[in-house]
């Protein structure tokens, strides 16, 4: 039970970790990276290999205890945890409990994570059907996400945050796409190929 939750946790992830992916081939840069990589102002990662950033946007923290006891080191702002929703203030370690069903799997502020519609297999269209989830975005965000084609077409999204209202567009989507708020909610707002959608914060 335990490995096919985690499975379909991997699948659904398949246009965050295929782009992950592309990046790594393109730049070098992998897939799996030490905290420093992406944090190098905040000492508090230096030396620090007990989790690590899988691509920009997601800490992993793997427990080691079996006790069940964990240190994760949040740095600066306000993270989300992937599996809940629940929202910690970082800059600071925090001392958690899980279970083989969890682990620390928290969301970077400021991301807009793309997640699929299938969650049993990898092989699928990466963005039919995906569902963009914001994250903390700061007023002013403009930037584009691109989701890989997988088996299908792939398609960028520009979101954009003017005060509590986020504009998401696509000029190039082909089937349906949702825009979320946060890890648990589900889509505020659906739409179908190329246009444009405004969402509430």
């Amino acid at each position: 039970d335990v490995t096919r939750a985690f499975t379909r946790l991997k699948l659904s992830l398949m246009p965050y970790l295929g782009a992950a992916g592309a990046t790594a081939s393109a730049t070098g840069v992998p897939v799996m990276r030490a905290m420093a990589l992406e944090f190098p102002g905040d000492r508090g990662v230096a030396g620090l290999g007990t989790q690590y950033m899988l691509g920009d946007s997601l800490l992993v923290a793997p427990v080691f205890s079996a006790e069940r006891g964990c240190d994760v080191y949040l740095p600066e702002g306000t993270w989300t945890h992937l599996l809940t929703g629940d929202r910690v203030e970082g800059h600071g370690w925090r001392r958690e409990s899980h279970g083989f069903d969890s682990l620390p799997l928290y969301v970077r502020p400021g991301t807009v994570l793309p997640v699929g519609a299938v969650a049993d297999e990898p092989e699928y269209a990466w963005a039919d059907g995906v569902v963009l989830r914001l994250f903390e975005l700061p007023d002013g965000y403009d930037a584009v996400t691109t989701v890989p084609g997988g088996t299908g077409a792939g398609a960028s999204f520009r979101v954009v945050r003017d005060g509590e209202a986020v504009r998401v567009s696509s000029s190039d989507a082909s089937g349906s796409w949702s825009v979320a708020i946060g890890a648990t909610a589900e889509p505020a707002v659906t739409a179908s190929g190329a246009g444009e959608v405004s969402v509430d914060l």
